[in-house]
């Protein structure tokens, strides 16, 4: 491993760190997502406090925090199994971000922006499956859940050698989705309405 990868490593960890959605709201003169609706920092839940606009740039945002530390690393020539582990380090910097003491959120957008650079079929895939989710569910976390979960298997077909990292990145999310999935069995858990759009 070279200094330049540990270099990569830090950056992508670094840029994750950086809370779109906190600082989304303080733009748009929202309430802290972490201490509002469903109190997690992500396009999701600033959809439910301010509509689509803020939620829109939450999601570009944290799309692009998984994509540049990846492609940047890709034309820096870093090898395969190390670009795919600087995809892991930008969502733990989402999960677990510096300059949020540690408290940020679940990843699904960065871990997406992280996978587009392994191709465009692989992300059309996962959108697929994404929408199809939130389309007869309403449920964004079980959209994210499912989506996830066949993430390593989809990867495995396409771009085998970076199934595995994949497949960390996927466990890492289910984990952080933990308390969703109690409350989806105890149907408990919060759909997207169709005023949630309309803002």
């Amino acid at each position: 491993m070279t200094a330049l990868t540990i270099l990569m490593f830090a950056s992508a960890y670094l840029l994750g760190s950086i809370s779109s959605a906190i600082l989304v709201c303080q733009l748009f003169g929202l309430a802290d997502p972490r201490e509002t609706g469903s109190g997690n920092p992500g396009a999701t839940n600033v959809l439910r406090i301010g509509g689509k606009l803020p939620a829109s740039l939450v999601l570009i945002l944290d799309i692009l925090k998984g994509t540049i530390p990846v492609y940047a690393s890709y034309h820096l020539e870093i090898e395969p199994i190390y670009l795919a582990f600087v995809a892991v380090f930008a969502c733990l910097g989402h999960m677990l971000p510096l300059f949020f003491h540690f408290s940020g959120g679940k990843a699904v957008a960065t871990a997406f922006g992280a996978i587009l650079p392994l191709g465009l079929e692989l992300a059309a895939l996962l959108i697929l499956t994404w929408g199809l989710v939130i389309y007869l569910t309403k449920y964004s976390s079980l959209a994210a859940i499912v989506s996830v979960c066949i993430a390593p298997f989809l990867t495995m077909l396409i771009k085998p050698e970076f199934a595995i990292p994949v497949g960390i990145l996927s466990a890492l999310i289910v984990f952080r989705h933990k308390d969703n999935i109690v409350r989806l069995m105890r149907g408990h858990e919060s759909k997207i309405t169709l005023k949630n759009l309309s803002k």
